[in-house]
């Protein structure tokens, strides 16, 4: 009887290891350990081929196209291709560096870039603390939508929005004479463009960054804030003590990811306003590579200013990880 019994438990274990799904999580490991890579990738093939779609397209727009970097070293013509054109080695970059009209590109580029980080950035953190301090869900979800109805809007419509308004016939204009001031034209003021730009894209892109900081709060324990408001801690209390600390990881991640586009301020919205305010005012590394690029026909120079472009944002992004978990903080990896 007892054989039976032991031979009954052997079969049962046997099978349960087997049964996938519903083995033990030592027998799952056991599987895996067994599986090759070939025989996992095939298992979960259909989770794969969803994958498929993304993978190309960093491929085929992102990586394949890093090959053209030779052009920073070459005297580069299209009709002679790599191949036919000829090596220069850092006569771009030489040429680059002594050029005057790059160093006032890349004053304008961190100028506006360091604006947008300490005003752009913040406002989305800003405004969702305020709507999730309301109490009405009603009017808090409706105000997100108004605000992140602009992030659908092309750059071409709200630049003609910001024109009627802010031009020289728009309604500002005609306020600003009848109270005595003259007639002003604001999107065509050198002088205001930088912060002009920059309240562009806080109106265009606050909607879109607030739902991203809303995702992190309602990640936060209700249960802190009860805890918090028992002891008698008020809301400016709770929103110092409880609601950034648990959203300053995704405030760290997203700073990061955008100190590695510092040099990347918006070629669309710039190239649009540059007739306007004038090149002095209105000229970044984006609109450098193309004019002088593309347009130019120089395309050494404008490949070594959009390579120098990627080395700084890369080596940004790598110092400001380090940094953040230095200091305690989650980093990107």
């Amino acid at each position: 009887m007892a054989d039976d019994v032991g031979s009954v438990s052997t079969v049962t274990r046997e099978r349960a290891r087997d049964a996938g799904p519903s083995a033990g999580p030592s027998d799952r490991r056991l599987t895996r350990r067994r599986l090759g890579l070939g025989q996992r990738m095939w298992r979960e093939r259909w989770m794969y081929t969803f994958i498929v779609p993304g993978v190309l397209f960093f491929v085929i727009f992102h990586y394949l196209p890093l090959g053209g970097i030779v052009i920073a070293f070459q005297d580069y013509s299209p009709f002679l291709g790599f191949a036919g054109s000829t090596w220069v080695g850092m006569e771009n970059f030489t040429r680059l560096v002594g050029d005057v009209e790059f160093w006032t590109t890349v004053s304008n580029t961190l100028v506006i870039s360091g604006l947008q980080i300490v005003f752009a950035f913040p406002a989305p953190i800003l405004l969702a603390l305020l709507l999730n301090s309301l109490l009405s869900e009603r009017v808090k979800r409706m105000v997100q939508s108004i605000v992140y109805l602009p992030h659908f809007i092309s750059w071409v419509i709200v630049i003609s929005i910001w024109q009627q308004v802010l031009g020289g016939a728009g309604p500002v204009a005609d306020l600003i004479a009848q109270l005595g001031g003259g007639q002003v034209n604001l999107m065509a003021s050198a002088e205001t463009f930088k912060i002009l730009l920059t309240s562009q894209v806080i109106w265009k892109d606050i909607g879109w960054g607030t739902i991203i900081f809303f995702a992190a709060i309602s990640a936060i324990p209700t249960e802190l804030y009860e805890s918090a408001a028992a002891d008698g801690a008020g809301s400016l209390r709770r929103i110092w003590h409880i609601t950034l600390p648990g959203i300053l990881p995704v405030v760290v991640l997203l700073l990061i990811l955008r100190l590695g586009d510092v040099l990347s301020v918006g070629f669309e919205q710039i190239l649009l306003q540059q007739p306007s305010v004038g090149v002095a005012a209105a000229q970044v590394l984006d609109t450098f590579v193309y004019f002088r690029g593309v347009q130019g026909g120089d395309w050494g120079i404008g490949a070594a200013a959009g390579l120098i472009k990627g080395v700084v944002g890369t080596v940004l992004i790598i110092v400001a990880n380090l940094v953040a978990k230095r200091t305690g903080n989650e980093g990107l990896i």
